[in-house]
């Protein structure tokens, strides 16, 4: 299929058949960070919810489908650089250059099940809903046989529909053309791990091996036998160390939640040898950089121990978010769950596109703070390029 404007994609792709659509990397600093769009039934007829990201807030906002090819329009000449779109029959992808050039791909793939479209109402609509009976929810204890959520397993179902949803953003970098690989480093009980499989393979479609990997023998004894008991070939579960972990060549997708302190960096570390295309990283106990930061011009503050260890966190995971952009992604620390639940709620989503970022910058500001990181040194044993930018 020939489409060779952006009138026409957005003509092509806007229709009934339309799953989702997300517009991201947005220049300007004063418009949304990303917007998803994807249909709604109202009152009976079918509009196009653009939910707008702005900071850690979503604004809900429904359209006909022409004023939404309007509103789509003005958003990629206002800025927006990328628009991915899924569709029931083909997928698509809209790159706009900072000299306004389109760049426009077009992948058909097997006709997917119609899209149920949600009717349009107050009550937060989740990925996994709530009344619908789920196996691996039920015999983790998130859920009862009917598909109630235990009261005291609340907190934990918004963690995972919240994780599907970073998840469902990424779909399109997602090959369907071929088997896809994904590790999860330090699954633990694995709730995520199965939520992974069961969005990707059985309600998405794409064939998927996913691996996890945790140190406890019992955990993964455990969760071997739930994978097997639901019939989850390509779900395998294998007791070891991050550091170690050894016998794959290449991986699509690298998970690591709440892996402690420099188990993350070596995750990290692994995720860009083996050129995974998305990275999705909710870091733990960055003790490492709070031992060793250092700087006159701080000192007033690092001398208070809460705030040189909340500081020392936040520095952490800014560098590595750095590091990563410099091998070549593009990079977005994003709010996981809501405060009230964990202070450790940054999640860094990273996904592949070939364009590496200068360290002069952070080697700079790193040298200021005495702050050589773990994944520093994995990624850069050499030390990073001081005349060269890469």
């Amino acid at each position: 299929m020939m489409i060779k404007t952006v009138e026409e994609f957005l003509e092509e792709f806007i229709s009934e058949d339309l799953v989702l659509a997300v517009l991201s990397g947005c220049r300007k600093k004063d418009l949304p960070s990303r917007v998803r769009i994807r249909p709604v039934e109202l009152k009976g007829k079918i509009f196009y919810q653009a939910s707008e990201t702005r900071g850690t807030k979503a604004i809900h906002t429904n359209y006909g489908r022409d004023k939404l090819l309007e509103y789509m329009n003005q958003c990629l000449k206002d800025g927006y650089s990328q628009l991915q779109i899924q569709g029931r029959r083909m997928d698509g992808s809209l790159l706009v250059s900072k000299k306004g050039k389109h760049t426009i791909k077009v992948k058909p793939h097997p006709e997917k099940k119609a899209v149920k479209i949600l009717s349009h109402n107050r009550v937060k609509r989740y990925i996994l809903p709530e009344g619908r009976p789920v196996p691996f929810l039920i015999d983790l204890g998130v859920m009862n046989p009917e598909g109630k959520i235990h009261a005291a397993s609340f907190d934990k179902y918004k963690q995972i529909n919240r994780f599907l949803e970073f998840i469902e953003d990424i779909l399109p970098k997602l090959s369907r053309e071929r088997e896809i690989t994904i590790v999860d480093f330090g699954c633990g009980k694995s709730y995520l791990t199965f939520a992974m499989y069961y969005f990707l393979r059985e309600l998405r479609g794409y064939d998927v091996n996913i691996i996890g990997l945790d140190l406890k023998a019992d955990v993964i004894e455990n969760c071997s036998r739930l994978a097997a008991a639901y019939g989850y070939e390509k779900l395998h579960f294998c007791q070891g160390d991050i550091a170690g972990f050894e016998g794959l060549e290449k991986v699509d997708m690298v998970v690591t939640l709440h892996a402690c302190d420099k188990a993350t960096d070596y995750a990290l570390a692994k995720a860009v040898q083996w050129d995974a295309q998305v990275i999705l990283s909710v870091p733990c106990c960055q003790h490492e950089l709070n031992g060793m930061i250092e700087n006159g011009l701080l000192s007033p503050v690092l001398k208070y121990g809460i705030l040189k260890e909340r500081m020392s966190a936040l520095l952490t995971d800014g560098i590595r978010a750095n590091l990563l952009e410099s091998k070549g992604y593009s990079v977005q620390i994003l709010e996981f769950i809501d405060m009230e639940h964990t202070p450790k709620n940054l999640l860094i989503r990273a996904v592949k596109t070939g364009k590496e970022k200068p360290v002069k910058k952070l080697e700079e500001m790193t040298e200021a703070l005495h702050a050589k990181l773990t994944l520093e040194k994995l990624l850069y044993p050499q030390g990073m390029p001081a005349e060269k930018e890469v």
